[in-house]
């Protein structure tokens, strides 16, 4: 297993090499081609990924798994039209941020470059390896790519359309590098190669992410879990605060941007949450309620206060009422997972508090959770919502798929 993998991994430091150095032009002419090559070859994609279906259900996997499983042609489209919005966005590397002269007249600045070979570990989502794969290369870097057992029909087709783009251009072959190998091990392995693979991101379950952080001796860009809140203020729009919470809410549940629990403020709570759980329940969404929200709606179940901590990733959902705004921020500091908070409110100042309090990757005012997304905010394909600190935060785009090195021109000065 180790030469298998370390094989796997010199073939993506060759091919970061090689990708590092490539053309704004060249970069963009594969990405274009990759997005050409996935909507022609849809209908093979369709069925690979039937056969990932089929074994998932098989297997009893859950509802939002088969979700995240499943590509239909909507989902192949959003693909290729992720790559061609990645291709049309700003090259990143080479850019000198700033630049500054020092006293002995020598300029002193700071460029943009590559991360070098970059791993991504995921599970289910077979939309990731066009995601990723596009991000990285427009970034600079090459990319390995090992997803779940659970989607490998589906990466492994994406992943041979993928790399006869990059082959098209005559670039080397590791600029996409894909770990077909399922079992475990080969993780395990893949993440000792700290000489070899500059950084790991993992996306999918947090038991995942935690046993790659525990093993990992090369730098580690965290996406736990999303534990999601909307707070429903006193002063707000109930209607708007309605269609808000339904759509963070029921959308797509099996995402780490949909709402896990909303806080509802005392004041509005008995005109807004029968008429709201009502709307909830009628799309097929199981509640929790604390004590106050069952008194005003017997039919609910009692929520814990472990709860509070779930990310349900279905159509399930927690919901507490409190007193104002202090308790629901208190709440969200004690059981947010930093992903993604809302608040629906007319207040501007109770708004503007809520952007400073909350310490969370996306702080929303009056919009979805849903809409924590590198294309929802114009970012293009991300690569994963970042709940970190260092290097990146939040949804993960082209800029974040570099590093920053110093550079200095002189003109001879010498160090006295």
């Amino acid at each position: 297993m180790r030469a298998y993998v370390e094989t796997k991994a010199r073939e993506a430091k060759a091919g970061a090499r090689s990708i590092g150095v490539a053309d704004t032009e060249v970069k963009n002419r594969i990405l274009l081609k990759m997005a050409d090559l996935i909507m022609s070859q849809s209908n093979k994609l369709i069925t690979e990924n039937a056969k990932d279906v089929a074994i998932a259900k098989a297997a009893g996997l859950s509802d939002a798994m088969i979700d995240r499983l499943t590509l239909n042609p909507k989902r192949i489209e959003e693909m290729a039209i992720g790559l061609r919005e990645v291709a049309a966005m700003t090259d990143p590397v080479g850019e000198i941020i700033k630049m500054w002269k020092r006293p002995n007249k020598m300029m002193v600045g700071k460029m943009r470059g590559p991360i070098g070979s970059i791993c991504i570990i995921y599970e289910s989502r077979p939309n990731v390896t066009a995601d990723a794969a596009g991000l990285c290369i427009k970034a600079g870097n090459s990319v390995i790519l090992r997803g779940g057992s659970e989607a490998v029909n589906s990466n492994a087709a994406i992943v041979t359309i993928l790399k006869e783009a990059v082959r098209s251009e005559g670039l080397h072959d590791g600029v996409i590098t894909f770990i077909e190998n399922t079992d475990r091990a080969a993780i395990m392995e893949l993440l000792k190669l700290d000489t070899l693979v500059d950084l790991v991101i993992p996306r999918g379950g947090e038991s995942l992410i935690r046993a790659v952080v525990e093993n990992s001796s090369i730098p580690v860009l965290k996406h736990y879990k999303g534990v999601c809140h909307v707070f429903v203020d006193r002063d707000c729009d109930l209607e708007m605060a309605s269609d808000i919470c339904f759509n963070a809410k029921v959308q797509r549940p099996g995402t780490c941007n949909a709402m896990e629990t909303m806080l509802v403020d005392a004041p509005v709570a008995e005109r807004f949450l029968p008429k709201m759980t009502e709307r909830l329940m009628a799309a097929g969404v199981e509640i929790l309620g604390c004590a106050k929200t069952l008194k005003l709606c017997p039919e609910l179940k009692p929520v814990k206060d472990t709860d509070y901590h779930n990310e349900y990733l279905a159509l399930k959902m927690n919901v507490r009422i409190v007193d104002g705004f202090d308790e629901a921020i208190e709440h969200i500091n004690t059981y947010s997972s930093s992903h993604t908070e809302a608040i629906v409110t007319k207040d501007h100042s109770r708004a503007m508090r809520f952007l400073k309090e909350v310490d969370s990757a996306a702080v929303m005012v009056n919009a979805s959770t849903r809409l924590n997304d590198g294309g929802q905010f114009g970012l293009g394909a991300e690569i994963g919502i970042s709940t970190d600190k260092l290097h990146a935060r939040g949804p993960m785009g082209l800029e974040d798929l570099t590093c920053c090195k110093f550079i200095v021109l002189g003109d001879g000065q010498l160090r006295q």
